[in-house]
């Protein structure tokens, strides 16, 4: 029997009945975009976790092949990408505050990943790989930062159904991924890569055909801000497209030079977080300084928290490939699969948390947002705790641990992510300013992309001075050691000074919970 087929089929079943429970259980309680949204994140989500399932397996077995630092290689390019990914928001918000408003910036966010997943498909060079994943993280850029603000503006700002309806976005983020996982993971690894890719290609279709088939029920909510202004004398749209253009043979640059990547990022960062220290420190208002000043400090523990989450996609998916026992029932189920864990869980607990979220807020007992950071950073140590169990004491004499450790890992991530990942989307439209959200939200990214680039260097400690010539035995030790340092030690340390934070936090968001 194909587990992994059977596992393909069944997921898909079990979403074609999952869906129409969530919108029909809530559909009295949040408006009609929030639904429409849902599916255009969904599908979005399906091309970039698609794509992410293979992207890893695919550079150390095909692009790299014959390579002895091919691990070392692939996940510094895992790193700079994700980080990109998360970075040119920042850029995207600016765009959609200042000019394009939510609706434009969406559209040509979707278009721009669509291409870059259908050159994937295409057997090519190493330039064109570069190629097609600079178009992606261009189009992220536009996509991300807009579609979960223009959510918020559906909501007033202290709403008590905001965080619910963000959880509840946050799953349609999740199913997207799931069925990807299991479906591009399933073709890219035992038909052939590149079908996997372009499949997921055809799911960032989807997702813009939906945005746009929604804008009669949008109405004028997400347009342009004001009359278009020329900048520097030139039409904006004519600009920002250049400016666009430019910034694609730029990320193939950085794809290619990590360490040049590091710099940028750490140079951008600092850059925006003195800028929104300028705007907290001199602000007028007080009460919204002390609100963007929160911002900042859980915006270092947020990049913690992804450091480590974001191994799902580079070491720990290499590490599943190597070290994991995946044959069930005489079949051996595709690495990339295992990464289908994380938003399963996700579709299954993410309206349990937004349901408890609502009924402790009613009971007035409500953890607070840095509270859930908390939370959400010791259960992603505990999730690594997990590996290292299985890991010492566990394992075979073959360096190979069983599934139910790889299991527990996603379970503790998972919630983890559910404590802190949408209620940080969430706390974002409600402590910014609101002529800059958009800005902020894509700051906000810039903390994953800080995350996602140490997660790149994290994971390469993890194949230091290459696999070639390790027993799967000594892989398993170097993994397991990496990720009690890092996994738990490091996590859980951040946890505790978070925690001595959570007074202060909470008396500088003046009222909002």
């Amino acid at each position: 029997m194909d587990v992994a087929k059977w596992t393909l089929i069944l997921g898909w079943a079990f979403v074609a009945l999952w869906i129409p429970v969530v919108i029909i259980t809530n559909r009295k309680t949040h408006p009609k975009a929030l639904f429409l949204l849902f599916f255009t994140e969904m599908w979005e989500r399906f091309s970039y976790y698609g794509m992410r399932a293979l992207l890893t397996l695919y550079m150390v077995n095909v692009l790299f092949l014959g390579d002895k630092m091919a691990d070392t290689r692939a996940l510094g390019i895992y790193g700079s990408y994700t980080a990109m990914a998360y970075l040119f928001p920042v850029l995207g918000g600016m765009i959609a505050d200042k000019f394009f408003g939510y609706k434009k910036s969406v559209v040509i966010g979707g278009v721009l990943m669509m291409l870059g997943h259908f050159c994937l498909a295409i057997k090519g060079s190493e330039s064109l790989f570069f190629l097609s994943l600079s178009l992606i993280i261009a189009g992220n850029g536009y996509f991300k930062p807009n579609l979960a603000s223009y959510l918020g503006t559906f909501y007033e700002k202290n709403d008590p159904r905001k965080d619910g309806a963000f959880t509840i976005y946050y799953m349609g983020v999740n199913i997207g991924a799931f069925l990807s996982t299991l479906t591009c993971g399933y073709v890219g690894q035992r038909i052939d890569w590149h079908y996997g890719f372009g499949l997921a290609g055809i799911g960032m279709a989807i997702g813009v055909l939906i945005f746009i088939l929604s804008f009669k029920v949008f109405g004028d909510t997400g347009n342009p801000p004001a009359p278009e202004k020329k900048i520097l004398g030139i039409n904006p749209n004519f600009f920002i497209a250049g400016a666009t253009l430019l910034m694609i043979p730029f990320s193939m640059f950085l794809l290619s030079m990590s360490s040049v990547m590091s710099t940028v990022l750490v140079a951008t960062a600092a850059l925006i977080i003195g800028y929104l220290l300028y705007e907290a420190f001199t602000s007028e208002d007080k009460v919204q300084g002390q609100r963007l000043a929160v911002i900042v400090v859980l915006f270092f523990f947020h990049a913690v928290f992804w450091m480590l989450f974001e191994q799902v996609g580079g070491s720990l998916t290499l590490f599943t490939e190597r070290n994991v026992d995946r044959v069930v029932n005489g079949s051996e189920i595709p690495a990339s699969l295992f990464q289908s864990f994380n938003p399963f869980y996700i579709m299954v607990f993410a309206p349990v948390f937004s349901w408890i979220w609502l009924k402790l807020n009613k009971a007035k007992s409500e953890p607070s947002t840095p509270m859930k950071f908390v939370l959400g950073l010791f259960q992603v140590g505990l999730g690594f705790l997990m590996i290292v169990i299985g890991g010492k004491f566990f394992a075979s004499p073959g360096g190979l641990i069983p599934i139910a450790f790889v299991a527990l890992l996603y379970l503790f991530n998972t919630t983890g992510e559910l404590s802190l990942s949408p209620v940080g989307l969430s706390m974002i439209t409600k402590l910014s300013p609101g002529k800059i959200v958009a800005f902020v939200m894509g700051a906000w990214y810039l903390s994953i992309a800080l995350g996602n680039k140490m997660a790149g260097v994290i994971g390469a400690l993890t194949s230091e001075g290459g696999t070639a010539s390790l027993t799967t035995q000594q892989m398993l030790t170097q993994s397991v050691s990496t990720y009690l340092v890092w996994g738990v030690g490091v996590v859980w340390a951040a946890a505790l000074i978070l925690l001595l934070f959570v007074p202060k936090l909470n008396k500088w968001m003046n009222g909002i919970h």
